[in-house]
């Protein structure tokens, strides 16, 4: 098993980052965790691609993955529960919505959203470090990305 810390050469792979404009305070930064893991890595300039919010997040993540131009696909986005039940329905379905797709493709496609109950969880899992989400969806999508192109071809 690999060490979390252990640097991978991702400069074989293309990715993409599909990150959710809304609560941009906290996804700008996550955005930034996940680019600062990818050059950490040695990884290419990932193409960044923004939409509205988190519940738009699979739909994006899946039309990416469908170019075939990435080995993997990286979704930022944040949550924050508030007095409805508002919450659990795009939690829950940018969380199934992202896992559809990743199956749907074959494509990796990490899960970056930040579920929280309160915005100063959310700073929290935004910080500047390792713990950083943007950082830990980067992190998958390296290891999926070198899992995926260690599989053995198919026989023709």
């Amino acid at each position: 098993m690999r060490n979390a810390n252990e640097p991978i050469d991702a400069s074989i792979y293309t990715f993409a980052i599909v990150v959710s404009e809304f609560h941009h305070d906290i996804t700008e930064r996550l955005l930034a965790g996940a680019k600062r893991c990818l050059a950490h890595h040695r990884a290419p300039e990932a193409d960044v691609f923004s939409v509205p919010g988190a519940f738009e997040l699979p739909l994006a993540a899946q039309l990416t993955a469908e170019t075939e131009r990435y080995d993997a696909v990286i979704c930022l986005g944040c949550v924050i529960r508030g007095e409805t039940a508002h919450f659990e329905y795009v939690a829950g379905e940018a969380a199934r919505g992202i896992g559809e797709a990743a199956r749907q493709t074959g494509i990796p496609i990490s899960f970056g959203v930040l579920t929280s109950d309160t915005e100063q969880q959310a700073e929290a899992r935004a910080g500047d470090d390792h713990d950083n989400k943007g950082w830990e969806a980067a992190r998958t999508a390296i290891e999926m990305a070198a899992f995926v192109s260690s599989l053995p071809e198919e026989p023709e």
